[in-house]
């Protein structure tokens, strides 16, 4: 029988917020920026933008629960326990705030609940094609749909799948979500988030619970204003959607630009979703330009 492959382990370190071991990675030096991937993400997502940031601020990376080399979280997200999360996190760093923070896709949602819950803690918000959703309902019998995804995600585990399968499958979002169409993560870290039990099952989850957060979001903009603090939308429209599909969602990033009357939006024709890896100075321009506002 053939010697299991040790996990490597990778950099940074693991804090402990409300009972859940979170990856954390902290480089840099200056203001602070809060960094959260989108859907299934990891904190190895803004590689190629911390170089060109760690010069002008401390950059702090998180893996979410049950993602990156973050341990599980047996409660399903929430938006008030994300955003929730991040507080405890920066408290727990002992990070002098306020704080930029920066998302990508479905953290958007999570970084806007933060400025939302958290207004004296937040500077400002860049928000990489982040997740828009204007009229979001709950879908019913949540408890049994998280029970499900995670029922499927520990097949998955079982099974070895995970294993085989993870790595290849953030290859395959990225072809077609990124122009550059290939992954520049190092490979160990890659293999270790991807290709671990716990990632299927919080994949699903996240996925599972996406529009009743989406839900949550909208129901917090009716009670709690947004700080006039900087907002900067970056709009991808140069995925592979028909014209007609990324003109909706260029106006849709437009509105949420304006959510606060600092907000701006930057449409970029020559990047897909993962922002990040094909504009990655579009990503280093807006950060700095709020840090300076």
């Amino acid at each position: 029988m053939a010697a299991k492959r040790p996990v490597p382990v990778p950099p940074g370190e693991f804090v402990r917020i409300d009972g859940t071991a979170l990856h954390v990675v902290r480089e840099g030096t200056g203001p602070v920026l809060i960094a959260t991937s989108g859907l299934a993400g990891a904190w190895f997502d803004w590689d190629p933008v911390v170089p060109l940031l760690t010069p002008h601020c401390t950059v702090v990376r998180f893996d979410r629960p049950g993602l990156g080399f973050s341990q599980p979280d047996p409660r399903p997200p929430t938006l008030a326990r994300e955003a929730d999360r991040i507080a405890g996190l920066a408290d727990a760093l002992a990070l002098p705030g306020p704080y930029v923070l920066l998302a990508h896709s479905l953290g958007a949602f999570h970084v806007e609940g933060f400025a939302r819950m958290y207004p004296e803690r937040t500077a400002g918000l860049v928000l990489v094609d982040p997740s828009n959703e204007e009229k979001p309902r709950p879908r019913p019998a949540r408890r049994a749909r998280v029970r499900a995804a995670r029922i499927g995600g520990g097949a998955m585990r079982v099974s070895g799948l995970a294993h085989a399968i993870g790595p290849a499958a953030r290859r395959s979002i990225l072809f077609t979500q990124s122009r550059r169409h290939r992954d520049i993560a190092d490979t160990r870290w890659v293999r270790g988030a991807y290709g671990s039990g716990r990632f299927f099952a919080t994949a699903l989850t996240e996925n599972t619970t996406y529009f009743d957060v989406a839900a949550e979001l909208v129901e917090l903009r009716r009670d709690a204003p947004l700080p006039d603090v900087p907002l900067r939308v970056l709009a991808a429209a140069g995925g592979y959607e028909s014209l007609a599909a990324r003109a909706r969602w260029v106006r849709a990033l437009r509105t949420l630009a304006n959510l606060s009357p600092q907000g701006r939006c930057e449409v970029l024709d020559d990047s897909a979703h993962y922002v990040m890896l094909d504009r990655p100075d579009a990503v280093s321009d807006a950060v700095r330009e709020v840090l300076s506002d």
